[in-house]
């Protein structure tokens, strides 16, 4: 099985260090030409800026960064270390830096631009590719919580549900994992909740961090 991370959507965030802005953008990428398209995209809209550092990442592929003039060390690849430090994989992000006049050492601009790459990450979110077993889990509107706390701890995603006189669950569960849940549902409430197979899906999926 093949299990990897990827962002679960584009984001941006910003922060003041020491009267200088950074602002980070993080980019769901398949390709190092879509990465390339995205930092483009970003040294146009920030061409006012004194910096655009970039890195990406694109899974069995290249792995690049850019200080974009700042001390060599201080900004891509710390940036770079926050994905790899994360398992996350086809992922663009560029920190862009508007200077405040106040200098912040090598060690404080690491740590910038470092944190650009992981607020923006944060709230990209990160989403599992990898197979997935769908299930069906139809249980009473009391038993609704702690069925999904079980999804949880099986390492499953809440897909969608169903309200009508009963709830249907349709969830996720890791295709290793899928027996397993079935069973101890069935066992936890006594008989009363049997999760049903649906199909299997491989995809992205947002995970719990």
């Amino acid at each position: 099985m093949t299990e990897y991370l990827v962002p679960s959507r584009p984001s941006e965030t910003e922060f003041t260090e020491k009267r200088s802005t950074f602002i980070g953008h993080v980019f769901p990428v398949e390709t190092e030409e879509e990465a390339r398209v995205r930092i483009g995209e970003m040294k146009k809209k920030y061409h006012d800026a004194r910096h655009n550092c970039w890195c990406y990442l694109i899974k069995d592929g290249p792995v690049r960064y850019s200080d974009d003039g700042e001390p060599q060390g201080t900004a891509g690849q710390p940036m770079l270390g926050v994905f790899q430090k994360e398992g996350v994989v086809n992922v663009c992000c560029v920190a862009t830096r508007y200077f405040g006049g106040i200098l912040l050492g090598a060690g404080g601009l690491a740590r910038a631009y470092a944190r650009s790459a992981k607020d923006a990450l944060d709230a990209a979110g990160v989403s599992a590719v990898r197979r997935w077993v769908v299930m069906e889990v139809p249980c009473a509107y009391a038993q609704l919580e702690e069925v999904r706390r079980e999804v949880l701890r099986f390492g499953g995603v809440e897909e969608r549900v169903d309200y009508g006189a009963d709830v249907l669950l349709c969830v996720l569960i890791p295709e290793e994992r899928s027996s397993q849940f079935a069973a101890h549902v069935l066992d936890a409430s006594a008989g009363a909740i049997e999760a049903q197979e649906a199909g299997e899906a491989f995809r992205a999926a947002p995970m719990e961090r």
